[in-house]
């Protein structure tokens, strides 16, 4: 097969392989055991066990722990323009099913669980903000870019720039460097922000300035349960961003609903994007931190019917784990304090290394602290536009639960 095949190979240790033949497109450098033929940074290397045998063929990154992603486990694929334009279309056609109507807003294409590793392409109306992680998909995104906007246009969708947010540090593990800006390869036009509807809900989206890709698109579908708890309560939705949480409860007709946010600019936004949907004689805007603000409003016997806790992710590692459950354990601890018997608690974790089993164990131990009973109402993930492949843990990571307090 090496024979006959135009890469270089690599064989791994017997850990890889295992995990390999169990469908992880990951290869990590320290289990590559020997190189046939010469690596290039970002080109197609085949993975071979210790026996020769073929397990498939991936991008190989020189600096990164992760040597070799796997694109494949197709013999006859060579890897061609065609294969990615490939991969883009069952992006599109896949969105374009399950999202329905909610196309016109959503993640286009979600790194490996799209076959595409290392790749964020978001959706807002007329604009692809993107943002690339990997080495290999860097030297090929001149493809990629030019297979979404050509495909979309086949659709009926004219995108008119596509923008790129290549700025996490993760890009220096790869040896590349920061890269923000519309695309040039493409044509390009109009300012760095955008107006998009989610939910029946406005908002603007500046994708040049605002966290990531602009927007988190995945709790959509959260937003609009949360907002079915909504109508005639007094609300406090905390970390609220752009304000969206907020936004979707008080369009239900919520009572009141009071956002919160740490940034002065996010609270900014919100306060503008309610305005933008008529909706601000019905709610207030906070820049606090949390964490200081909930004992505060424990201490003034504050009345709220429902509190929504929708923080960052409080670890990136493992290692950070232990620390970040104690903070999901305080502010979630706070919120069922606040709460009236009967009172309602919408409560998220965005981190991946903060599995479901981890986070439940939390809530279970701040709900026996506060002496409360939770109701569980409803157990929610990501929208289906971030999909999750179980061969692939790390594409699993939003946790969104609804409680009534008891």
């Amino acid at each position: 097969m090496k024979a006959e095949r135009p890469f270089p190979a690599v064989t791994v240790s017997p850990k890889a392989e295992r995990s390999l033949r169990a469908g992880h497109p990951w290869l990590y450098a320290e289990e590559i055991r020997s190189v046939t033929g010469e690596l290039e940074p970002g080109g197609i290397t085949d993975v071979l066990t210790q026996k020769g045998a073929w397990l498939g063929a991936g991008i190989y990154s020189p600096e990164s722990k992760i040597a070799v992603r796997i694109l494949s486990d197709n013999a006859n694929e060579r890897f061609t323009d065609a294969f990615f334009e490939r991969r883009v279309q069952y992006a599109l056609e896949y969105r374009r099913r399950v999202m329905g109507a909610d196309f016109n807003a959503c993640r286009l294409i979600f790194g490996e669980a799209d076959g595409l590793p290392g790749v964020t392409v978001d959706r807002f109306e007329d604009v692809l903000v993107t943002q690339i992680l990997s080495y290999g998909m860097e030297r090929r995104k001149a493809v990629l870019y030019r297979a979404l906007t050509e495909q979309l246009a086949a659709m009926g969708v004219e995108i008119r720039g596509v923008y790129e947010r290549s700025e996490s540090a993760l890009r220096a593990r790869e040896g590349l460097e920061v890269v923000s800006g519309w695309y040039e390869g493409l044509p390009h036009s109009g300012a760095a922000s955008t107006v998009i509807t989610e939910n029946g809900i406005k908002y603007t989206v500046d994708f040049a300035n605002g966290q990531k890709t602009g927007f988190f698109l995945d709790q959509k579908y959260n937003r609009r349960a949360a907002a079915r708890i909504a109508p005639g309560l007094r609300v406090l939705d905390c970390f609220t961003h752009t304000g969206s949480f907020a936004l979707n409860c008080a369009a239900a007709g919520a009572e009141h609903v009071t956002a919160v946010d740490v940034s002065e600019s996010a609270v900014g936004l919100a306060r503008a994007n309610a305005a933008l949907n008529g909706l601000e004689d019905r709610m207030d805007f906070l820049a606090a931190d949390v964490f200081d603000l909930l004992p505060r409003l424990l201490e003034e016997k504050a009345r709220y019917d429902f509190i929504i806790l929708d923080p960052p992710a409080f670890t990136k590692s493992r290692r950070t784990v232990h620390s970040a459950e104690r903070g999901y354990k305080e502010i979630n601890y706070r919120a069922m304090r606040l709460l009236p018997r009967g009172g309602y608690l919408a409560t998220a974790s965005c981190s991946h290394f903060m599995g479901s089993e981890n986070f439940e164990h939390m809530l279970r131990s701040a709900a026996r602290d506060a002496n409360v009973t939770l109701r569980e109402i409803e157990v929610r993930k990501q929208a289906p536009d971030h999909p999750i492949l179980w061969n692939v843990p790390e594409t699993e990571y939003l946790k969104f639960y609804i409680f009534q307090i008891v």
